[in-house]
């Protein structure tokens, strides 16, 4: 199965052709504007293992994340870091010819060609989110504070770097996952570093019950409110701030989530699993706020949770406690990215036309060493998704 993958990458480290790594099309929004032929991973599909009883999960890179979920689902488990499913772009053309970039830059043309075997005329799923795009982006859903991030539900991944080498780092069990953890090195790092094959995951029982409670507070009032609340022994699951209202949930056994609630008091939230869906996918109206032909961006400003209001403006939503501040805005990158370093963190262009720096805060000197050499570790001919990370490299 890995072979074609495996020759391809070959071929293009001998001609210097850079490659643009695809699973579902769900996230070609985030990051720099990269450019090449599209290697699609969509034929890489399926659940390798699944031991519930051992709460670990392995499957092929371009398995669709809502498979997976459903499977888990049947067992009462879940992926508790709640990633982002998004899908709002098309994959390739059904001619299985040609497609617009990845990312709407001018005078970048992607040429989608099919893998040997696949045929010419491959006609496309609707964009989805697959298990490699998610541990590639490394993002997590509402549950991250509470459960832990992407990263820290890795416990081994296969890839194919950018000399067509096949590495296998990590495992399928807990207990075996030790010394340096270049797994987690590859979540996160947007494919720059190699082409994720196949994950391993650890994965946890769903709560026996959950609901979600509202309350009326500014912006001071709820940052507060949710870092006392973190700081009790409370079956916290997710917080979310929005427009005067805060909005929390509580997930676990059912006499601790209604002793939460009896303490806490608010009203209930009817239908808050869509409500935390649709935070998690953005597809609430706030996240479509941003005007059409103008500057504006969708940002995410991680801070410290007990950071006071910013004031940059009144477009914007609160998460994780206090440390993510999603905001809309047309500020200069160089301003909002002082505001966040003030704030105890950094900023990122979400959403929107990367300044010429980059989507990403720029790293300092030492950081940069570093990761130009582990991209030459993994990638030697600099291939493999070229400027998705850092336009530079």
């Amino acid at each position: 199965m890995l072979d074609a993958f495996i020759d391809r990458i070959q071929a293009a480290q001998a001609s210097g052709t850079p490659l643009v790594i695809q699973g579902g099309g769900s996230k070609t929004f985030y990051g720099n504007a990269d450019e090449g032929e599209v290697l699609a991973t969509r034929t890489l599909t399926g659940v390798v293992d699944y031991q519930p009883k051992e709460l670990v999960l392995t499957a092929r890179a371009g398995t669709p994340l809502a498979e997976i979920e459903a499977l888990l689902a049947e067992q009462g488990q879940m992926l508790a870091f709640e990633p982002p499913h998004f899908g709002e772009r098309p994959l390739p053309n059904p001619d299985g010819t040609a497609k617009q970039s990845t990312k709407p830059a001018s005078g970048q043309v992607a040429a989608y060609l099919p893998l040997a075997g696949e045929g010419a005329n491959v006609t496309p799923k609707p964009t989805h989110a697959t298990l490699g795009g998610s541990i590639a982006a490394g993002l997590s859903g509402p549950r991250r504070p509470y459960a832990g991030a992407a990263r820290d539900f890795v416990l081994g991944v296969r890839i194919i770097d950018g000399s067509g080498q096949p590495l296998r780092f990590g495992g399928q069990v807990i207990k075996n996952v030790a010394g340096y953890d270049v797994s987690r090195l590859m979540v996160g790092a947007l494919g720059t570093l190699g082409l994720i094959t196949e994950v391993s995951l650890k994965v946890l029982p769903k709560p026996a019950t959950e609901t979600t409670l509202q309350f009326e507070l500014d912006e001071p009032a709820a940052i507060l409110k949710m870092n006392q609340w973190a700081g009790q022994p409370l079956p916290l699951s997710a917080t979310s701030w929005h427009a005067g209202l805060l909005t929390l949930r509580l997930s676990g056994a059912a006499s601790a989530v209604q002793a939460a609630q009896a303490r806490l008091g608010g009203e209930t939230l009817k239908d808050a699993a869509a409500f935390w869906q649709r935070l998690r996918d953005q597809t609430t109206p706030f996240f479509d706020k941003r005007a059409p032909d103008s500057n504006q961006g969708l940002w995410r400003l991680s801070v410290k949770p007990t950071a006071p209001p910013l004031h940059l403006g009144d477009a914007q939503w609160i998460e994780w406690g206090g440390a993510v501040r999603w905001l809309i805005s047309d500020a200069a990158a160089d301003t909002l990215r002082k505001v966040a370093k003030t704030a105890g963190g950094h900023a990122t262009l979400f959403r929107g036309t990367a300044p010429v720096d980059g989507a990403f805060t720029p790293l300092s000197p030492p950081l940069s060493v570093l990761h130009r050499n582990l991209k030459q570790r993994f990638d030697p001919g600099g291939i493999l998704n070229r400027g998705r990370l850092y336009p530079d490299f």
